[in-house]
């Protein structure tokens, strides 16, 4: 992207009243950013949703001289940027309608071909998310999958943590420009996410970590992943504004269930009760609805963390499918020696954990 095309980006990022819908509008229509303040006045006002006033903005220099000025401190940083045009954009958030025109990144973030989740939860964490977030990360990691969160307090932090201590990739994803660390306490981490994965942000230097913004970031968080996954969350708060983002982006939505007299586990509860997330007890549950394939070099290592989770007939069971592949559940029971009754209530089980699948005509086999 040469110097102009950059500043023209800029200055549609910046004008008020236009955002990313319009602004995407515009160029598609135009045939390119510059193009967008080169067309004649009577052929913007044909495009839908555009009016007299965002023409009017478009022509005022205040947000070209703006525009310049941010171009001026990403080229004296070298700050890294994607536009929503290039292969490098990351590939789920371009099927977002309303998915930013451009990010700054910083750090070592490499999306392409990788299977990608988003992370998120209350500030407030528990004991008990706390423990989930560390046990899913090291439960992934022979996946190696890249981890999204916000680098705030409590869950997202943890996560983040928790997968770096797995050698995972991790982004975070901020609500203010690149120039700043938010939550300060946080700056401690800033070198080890730079070294396996990164920041990214559409907030200019300028941006300040204003409420408004943290509402905006979520739908990022909410886009560039296949998934989100909520770990804990109130009855309010902004976890369940990114799942709702992702459920209305038809995404998988994930939900860690709690005791329902636990305050934050409300949230999590509520999104499973009104169907809008999946119950998530492990990171088999995701691997499962994904339908991730696991590498053979890497399932060894995935099945014995399964295992983990499995008693002793469900292991003999498991380990039967894995040897014979599919099969119907009466020679399922009878070759392993277990009553019918005790067989299909263990394959429901199973199932629910996530180590086998259902197959019509009433076979089974391991994932």
């Amino acid at each position: 992207m040469t110097k102009d095309e950059l500043v023209a980006v800029l200055r549609l990022q910046n004008i008020p009243n236009i955002g990313d819908v319009k602004a995407k509008k515009l160029i598609a229509h135009c045939g390119g950013p510059i193009a967008v303040f080169q067309d004649k006045v009577q052929r913007l006002l044909k495009i839908e949703g555009i009016g007299s006033l965002t023409v009017k903005h478009l022509h005022d220099t205040r947000y070209l001289r703006a525009a310049e000025a941010e171009f001026r401190y990403i080229e004296n940083r070298n700050i890294s940027y994607s536009y929503f045009g290039d292969a490098d954009y990351p590939a789920y958030l371009k099927h977002c309608l309303d998915g930013p025109i451009l990010l700054f990144k910083r750090g070592n973030i490499d999306l392409k071909g990788r299977k990608v989740i988003s992370v998120v939860g209350t500030r407030n964490i528990t004991s008990y998310g706390a423990s989930f977030c560390e046990e899913f990360m090291a439960q992934l990691a022979p996946l190696n999958p890249v981890i999204v969160s916000g680098f705030a307090y409590g869950v997202d932090i943890c996560v983040q943590r928790a997968a770096l201590a797995n050698g995972l990739q991790t982004i975070s994803c901020l609500a203010h420009g690149l120039n700043q660390t938010y939550p300060k306490i946080h700056r401690k981490y800033v070198k080890e996410i730079e070294k396996n994965g990164g920041f990214i942000t559409e907030f200019w230097s300028t941006s300040q970590p204003e409420r408004e913004n943290f509402l905006r970031r979520n739908r990022i968080i909410a886009g560039i992943s296949e998934a989100t996954v909520v770990v804990e969350s109130g009855e309010k708060g902004g976890s369940l504004v990114t799942a709702d983002i992702a459920h209305s982006y038809n995404r998988d939505v994930f939900a860690v269930p709690g005791r329902i007299k636990d305050k934050y586990s409300v949230g999590c509860n509520k999104l499973l009760k009104q169907q809008k997330a999946h119950i998530m007890t492990s990171a088999a549950d995701l691997v499962y609805l994904l339908n991730w394939e696991v590498a053979e070099k890497k399932a060894a290592g995935v099945q014995k963390q399964l295992f983990v989770e499995l008693d002793g007939i469900e292991k003999v069971i498991y380990t039967y499918l894995q040897k014979e592949g599919r099969q119907l559940m009466d020679r399922i029971a009878l070759e392993c020696q277990i009553p019918i009754f005790k067989a299909s209530a263990t394959l429901l089980n199973m199932e629910m954990k996530g180590v086998i699948r259902p197959l019509p005509g009433k076979l089974f086999e391991a994932i």
